[in-house]
C-alpha cells in the first residue's frame, strides 16, 4: 500500500507520516521544504503538483493535510487583511485540489481514496464566530470534498473529510485535548474504514459522525 500525505513535516501530519512508515508500508511525505526524507511541494504551486503527479504510478491514499491558519488573533474591526484570505483560501482549499487533481490518475489506477483534513470548525451547524478565514477555508474544503465524492463514485475512488481532534500541535497548543500521536491512529482507522458506501462522509478522528 502507498500512501502520500501533504504538510507531512509536523503535528498531524507528521504523526501521520511515522504511522505508515511503522507499519511497514510505503509512506510518502511532502512538506514546503525538503527535510526529514520528505519532497518538497508548495500545494498551491500547480506545476509542482503536476511533476509530483507523474512521479507516482499508484497511490492507494492521499490525506490532504496541508493547512494554514493565518488569521489567528484577527480583530473583527480591524484585522483580516485581503493578503490573509488569499493564503488561507490558496492552501486550504485551492491546494486540496490541486493535489486530487494531480493524484488522480495515479489514485484510479490504484482504486485509492482520498482523505482530506478539514476541521469541526467548518460546521455551519457549530458557528461560535471569530476566525473567519480558518473556518471558511475548511467550509470550503468540506464542501470540495462532498462534491469530489460524488464525482469520483463512478471511478472506484472514495473520499472522506475528517475533524483530526483538537490536538497538541503548534496549532492546537499545549493545552489541546488529545495527543498528535492519538490524532493519527484514530484517522488511521477512519481512512481505513472508508469505502465507496461511506464516500462524502464527515468524521471526526474517533469515528462519529461530524455535523455539517
Amino acid at each position: 500500500m502507498t500512501t502520500l500525505i501533504t504538510g507531512a513535516n509536523r503535528g498531524i501530519g507528521r504523526a501521520l507520516f511515522e504511522h505508515y512508515r511503522a507499519s511497514g508500508e510505503t509512506v510518502i511525505g511532502t512538506s514546503r521544504s525538503a527535510s526529514q526524507g520528505l519532497i518538497r511541494l508548495d500545494v498551491t504551486d500547480a506545476a509542482g503538483q503536476q511533476a509530483l503527479g507523474q512521479s507516482v504510478e499508484t497511490l492507494d491514499l492521499l490525506i490532504c493535510n496541508a493547512g494554514v491558519y493565518p488569521d489567528r488573533g484577527q480583530r473583527l474591526d480591524d484585522g483580516y487583511a485581503p493578503a490573509l484570505w488569499a493564503e488561507g483560501f490558496a492552501t486550504n482549499v485551492t491546494g486540496v485540489f490541486l493535489s486530487v487533481q494531480a493524484l488522480l490518475p495515479a489514485l484510479a489506477r490504484a482504486g485509492g481514496k482520498i482523505a482530506i483534513i478539514s476541521s469541526q470548525m467548518a460546521s455551519d451547524t457549530l458557528a461560535p464566530g471569530g476566525s473567519y478565514i480558518y473556518r471558511a477555508s475548511k467550509a470550503a474544503a468540506l464542501n470540495l470534498g462532498r462534491n469530489l465524492a460524488s464525482d469520483l463514485k463512478g471511478r472506484g475512488i472514495a473520499v472522506g473529510i475528517y475533524h483530526p481532534g483538537w490536538a497538541q500541535t503548534d496549532m492546537g497548543g499545549a493545552g489541546a485535548d488529545i495527543t498528535e500521536a492519538q490524532s493519527a491512529l484514530g484517522l488511521a482507522a477512519r481512512f481505513a474504514a472508508l469505502s465507496l458506501a461511506t464516500t462524502g462522509c464527515f468524521e471526526t478522528w474517533d469515528g462519529r459522525a461530524h455535523p455539517f
